[in-house]
C-alpha cells in the first residue's frame, strides 16, 4: 500500500483516477457549449441561402408534389383511350322450381366461369381526346407552378436576407452609439472630479447612456427575429443561421416601364399558368358537349364455362365480340346545363386574365417607382454620414475644450445616428426594390 501511494504522488489509485476523470469532464463541459454553438450556427451568403431554399423550402416541395399529381392525372385521362382488360371468375349453384314443367324435377345447377373481357372505345365524339389534351396542358401548368414557387421563394429569401443584414447594421450603430455615450459619461465624471463640470453635466451624460440601451436591446431582438424568419424560409427550422454580406451596392437607374411590362407579360409564371388553364377550360367545354352524343365501343370476352344440371353437364371455351353503339339523345337537358357551366367558367378565366394583366401593369409601375425612389434616397444620403461624423468630431473637440455645450454634442450624435440608420434602411430598401422588380418582370433567378 505504501509503494502504491509513492507511485501515485501520495494518492490512492482509485481516488487519483476519479479526480482526473472529474477534471477531464469539467474541461469537456467548458468547451462543449462553444463547440456546439459553432457547429449549429450556419453563416450563409445570399447565394448559399438561395441554394438551401431551392432544396428545402416547403412551397417548392409542394410545387414538386403538384407536378407529381398532374402527371398522375395525365396518366389517368390517357387510360380512357387504351384497352381495358378485366379477368373475372365465378362459381355458383342455383335452383329454379319453375323448371319442373320441362324436366319433371327442379334440379340444382352448378356453374363455373372464367372470362377475360376487353373494352376499347372506338369513337367518343372527341371526349377522350379532349380529356387527354387537357391533361397535357395540365403538365405545363405544373411547370409554371414550380417556376412561381422558385421565384417567390427567391424573392422572400433575398428580402429576409437583406432584413437580417439591416438588423445587424442597426445593432452595430446602436452599440456604437451606446459606447460613445459611455465615453461621454466617463469624460463628464472626469471633468466633475476636476471641478470643471457640474452635477447637471454628469446626470445628463448618465441619462443619455441609459436612454441608448433600449435601442441596443431592440435591435438585438430584431436580429433574432430575422434569423428565425430566414431559417423558416430556408426550410431548416430549429437550426440557427446567420447572414454575411454587405448592403453596399451601386445605384443604377431602373429600366423603362414598357420594356419591363412586355417582359412581364411574356414571362410571369402565374400569367402563363392562367393561359394554360384557358386551354384546359376550352377542352372542358368539348368534354361537356360530348355527353349526349353517339359513342362506339368494341367489347369482347374469351373464357372457359362449365355447367352441370342433374346428370347432365359439359364445359368448354366461350367467346364473344361486338361493336356497341350508345346514344343518350335526351338526358333531361343535363348536358346543356354542363355546357353552359363550362362556357361560363371559360369566360370567367378570360376575365381573370385581363384582371391579372392590369394588376401586373400596376405592379410593374410601382416596382419601378420604388426602385427609383430608393435609389434617389441612397444617393442623397451617401455623403450625409461622412458629414455627420465630421460634425460630431468637431462638437466633441469643442466640448472637450469648453467652446461647445452639451446640447450641441447631443445634436451631433443624434444626427449621426439618424444618418447611419437612414442610409442602412435606404440601402436595404433599394436592394429589396431591385429584387421585387426582377420578380415582377418574371425573370428573377432566370
Amino acid at each position: 500500500m505504501r509503494n502504491i501511494l509513492k507511485q501515485n504522488g501520495g494518492l490512492p489509485v482509485g481516488r487519483g483516477a476519479v479526480i482526473a476523470f472529474v477534471l477531464l469532464g469539467i474541461c469537456v463541459l467548458i468547451g462543449l457549449p462553444h463547440q456546439t454553438a459553432a457547429a449549429e450556427q450556419r453563416v450563409l451568403t445570399l447565394g448559399q441561402a438561395l441554394q438551401i431554399a431551392r432544396e428545402n423550402n416547403k412551397d417548392i416541395r409542394k410545387a414538386h408534389q403538384y407536378g407529381q399529381s398532374v402527371q398522375g392525372r395525365y396518366v389517368e385521362e390517357r387510360s380512357a383511350a387504351l384497352p381495358q382488360l378485366t379477368l373475372s371468375g365465378s362459381a355458383s349453384v342455383a335452383r329454379d322450381d319453375s323448371q319442373q314443367l320441362f324436366f319433371g324435377t327442379a334440379a340444382e345447377q352448378y356453374s363455373r366461369v372464367v372470362d377475360l373481357s376487353l373494352s376499347q372505345p372506338l369513337y367518343t365524339w372527341g371526349k377522350v381526346s379532349a380529356a387527354i389534351r387537357a391533361a397535357e396542358v395540365g403538365l405545363k401548368t405544373a411547370d409554371e407552378q414550380l417556376r412561381l414557387a422558385h421565384q417567390g421563394t427567391q424573392r422572400d429569401v433575398a428580402v429576409a436576407f437583406y432584413n437580417l443584414l439591416l438588423a445587424k447594421e442597426l445593432h452595430r450603430v446602436a452599440v456604437e452609439n451606446l459606447e460613445q455615450k459611455k465615453r461621454h459619461s466617463d469624460e463628464a465624471h472626469k471633468k466633475f472630479a476636476a471641478g470643471v463640470a457640474t452635477d447637471y453635466d454628469v446626470l445628463a451624460a448618465d441619462v443619455s447612456v441609459q436612454n441608448a440601451r433600449p435601442e441596443v436591446i431592440r435591435t438585438d431582438n430584431l436580429i433574432k427575429t430575422n434569423r428565425d424568419q430566414l431559417s423558416f424560409l430556408l426550410g431548416i427550422e430549429g437550426e440557427a443561421v446567420d447572414a454575411v454580406g454587405s448592403l453596399d451596392m451601386a445605384v443604377a437607374p431602373p429600366p423603362a416601364f414598357e420594356e419591363v411590362l412586355q417582359i412581364a407579360r411574356d414571362s410571369r409564371p402565374e400569367l402563363i399558368d392562367l393561359r394554360h388553364r384557358l386551354g384546359i377550360y376550352g377542352e372542358l367545354v368539348t368534354i361537356a358537349a360530348a355527353e349526349n352524343k353517339p359513342r362506339l365501343d368494341l367489347k369482347g370476352a374469351v373464357g372457359w364455362h362449365q355447367l352441370d344440371i342433374a346428370s347432365l353437364g359439359n364445359d368448354g371455351a366461350a367467346w364473344k365480340i361486338g361493336v356497341y353503339l350508345s346514344f343518350p339523345f335526351f338526358d333531361g337537358f343535363k348536358t346543356d346545363g354542363r355546357v353552359q357551366q363550362a362556357r361560363s367558367d371559360l369566360a370567367t378565366k378570360r376575365i381573370e386574365e385581363q384582371k391579372l394583366l392590369d394588376a401586373i401593369s400596376l405592379e410593374v409601375r410601382n416596382a419601378i417607382n420604388n426602385v427609383r425612389e430608393a435609389g434617389e434616397i441612397v444617393t442623397a444620403l451617401a455623403g450625409t454620414v461622412r458629414q455627420a461624423e465630421r460634425l460630431l468630431q468637431m462638437a466633441e473637440k469643442g466640448y472637450e475644450y469648453g467652446v461647445k455645450i452639451r446640447l450641441e454634442v447631443d445634436d451631433a450624435q443624434l444626427n449621426l445616428l439618424q444618418a447611419q440608420s437612414n442610409l442602412a434602411r435606404a440601402r436595404r430598401d433599394y436592394l429589396a426594390a431591385r429584387t421585387n422588380l426582377d420578380w415582377t418582370s418574371g425573370k428573377l433567378g432566370e
